[in-house]
Formats: C-alpha cells, structure tokens, sequence
C-alpha cells in the first residue's frame, strides 16, 4: 500500500488539465503521455458530461474512462479530476469507480472535489422543466456527499440514510491503494465548503473570483485570493488544523490574466511567484487547444513545464 501524498510548501509543482474533447486514438493519449515526458505532477481532466462554448456541441468523453486509459498509458504521473460534483454522481457508484482506478493506476488519483454549477451537466438527468438546484440546495448536498464518499472509501461496509444520498451495506472492499483512501482536492470559495475542505481535504482547489474574470484587475485577483486563504485559514483553525498541510491548488486561465502567463517563461514566472507568495503549492495549466480561450503555442508551454520552475529558485 502507498500512502497518501503529504506534499510540503515548496517547492511549487506544476501540472497540467487536459480535456476530453479528442478520441484517444486521435490525439489524446499523445497529450497524457507527453504530460508525463514533461514532468507534470498530475494530469487533470474535467468530470462532465458536456461542457461551454465552444465544446459545449462537439466531442467530449467520459472523466473515468478517460482517466482509466491513461493510467494504463503512463507510470508515473499522478492523475485526477477537477473536479467532480454531485451533480449526475452518487457517492456509491462513485466510490467504486474510484476505488477500481486508484488500483489500476497504482495509487496516482487525486479527486478534485466540487459542488457543481448550474450549467452544462446540471440538469442532465433532471426531469422536464426542472430548474437547476439553487447554490443553496448545490451546498446541501456537498456537505452531505463528502463525508458520505470519505466514509465510502475508507470503509469496508457503509449504511446511511441521510437526505439526499443513502447507502445500504455497500461494501467496497479492498479499499483504496492509497491510504486511508485517495486524496480529495476540495473547490471551495464559500463558508461551507471551505469548512468541507478544512476537515476532509488533502488539497484545496480554487480558479480565484469569477466575479474578476471579465473586468478585474490582475492585482484584485490576488487580493481576492489573498482573501480565499485567509477564510480557509480561520475554517482550518476552528478545528485544530494547521492549513500550512493543506495543499493549495489553483486552476489557472479564470483570472483576469486569462491566457497571458502562457505568453512566455518570464511572463509564466511572474504569475507563479505571486502565487507561490501566496502560498499555492501547486499550478494547474490547461493543455493548450487551438481557436479556443485555452490557446497557447505549444513550444512555449512545453518550454514552461521544463523550465519555469528552476527559475522560480
């Protein structure tokens, strides 16, 4: 058994999302294994089941399936979501899915957490001319579905009643390779899901305030983000825990800067260190796509997973 990873503050790590969108023999397992050649500390792919504008009418495949052939594509690069939600999974079949790839890809999945959105996928098993829940009713069922999901996979039997999700004797034996179990990476911005992250997190996941995205400035980004932590920080010490082990991830191109540290290795080394000031450990990049908002040159990118680091000192 492996244990779960405990990554210390520094130094930063870089890792990369990329999205289901190309058939595997068609171009994506290329972009996983290249993930791993260039020394990525964990390949993401979002769990949905369709996404925005521009892919919201074309191809895009399954988070788990996807995340299963590329553990069996690569050795070493750990692997996950960003992220999961509850809004088409159920904490039982979840637990198993997870279980089954953390064994396949021998203990190197992370699930990045969420509590879902109101678009694309919200209501896609809702029936005709139901609303999507209200953040409210999202927040209900994360603080319901984690707890019930961290039990799940750390326990060899589960029975629940709760109000949104039940378990009757669900067995899920051997466990995770990893643990306890595999670590969760919690996106969370708001009170309750901070405090979810707080006691159930290995990790905490934020994109920084959408509400900047479109007029912000670089600089109230940060502010605002400087705000994120302080409030993860006093969620954490309400329970005893020190967030400096918390992990602290941010999934980069939502922040008014959109696509512009990918311009080049100076310009990505300015935007890492002010987050790495902050105290992010780890930066997620999107696998650049052509004629979409994650458009990038690809040598630059690669040129910025091989090299950026070593000059952040």
């Amino acid at each position: 058994m492996t244990e779960s990873p405990r990554t210390p503050q520094s130094p930063l790590r870089l890792s990369t999302v990329i999205l289901p969108h190309r058939r595997w023999h068609e171009g994506a397992r290329e972009a996983w294994v290249r993930a791993e050649e260039l020394g990525f500390h964990t390949a993401y792919t979002y769990d949905h089941l369709s996404w925005r504008v521009p892919f919201r009418d074309g191809p895009w495949f399954g988070a788990v399936p996807t995340l299963t052939a590329a553990a069996t594509a690569t050795e070493r690069l750990r692997l996950g979501t960003l992220v999961t939600s509850p809004n088409f999974r159920h904490p039982v079949t979840l637990a198993k899915e997870l279980i089954s790839l953390d064994d396949i890809s021998g203990g190197r999945i992370t699930l990045g957490i969420g509590a879902g959105g109101t678009g694309f996928d919200a209501t896609a098993l809702a029936s005709a001319g139901q609303e999507p829940w209200t953040p409210r009713e999202r927040a209900d069922r994360f603080a319901e579905f984690v707890p019930l999901l961290d039990r799940l996979l750390t326990e060899d039997t589960v029975t629940y009643d709760g109000t949104f999700y039940s378990a009757g004797g669900a067995q899920n034996i051997p466990g995770c390779v990893q643990r306890p179990r595999l670590p969760f990476a919690v996106a969370a911005t708001g009170p309750r899901g901070l405090k979810l992250a707080a006691r159930h997190g290995q990790a905490w996941v934020t994109t920084g305030d959408p509400k900047l995205f479109e007029s912000g400035t670089p600089e109230q980004s940060v502010q605002a983000i400087r705000g994120q932590i302080e409030k993860l920080t006093a969620a954490c010490d309400a329970i005893g825990r020190d967030v400096a082990g918390l992990d602290k991830i941010l999934l980069s191109g939502f922040t008014p800067d959109r696509a512009r540290p990918l311009d080049s290795v100076d310009a990505f080394v300015d935007f890492a260190g002010v987050h790495r000031d902050l105290g992010f450990t780890e930066i997620v990049l999107h696998w650049p796509i052509p004629d979409t908002p994650f458009a990038a040159d690809q040598k630059v990118f690669e040129a910025i997973a091989t090299d950026a680091l070593a000059q952040l000192g």
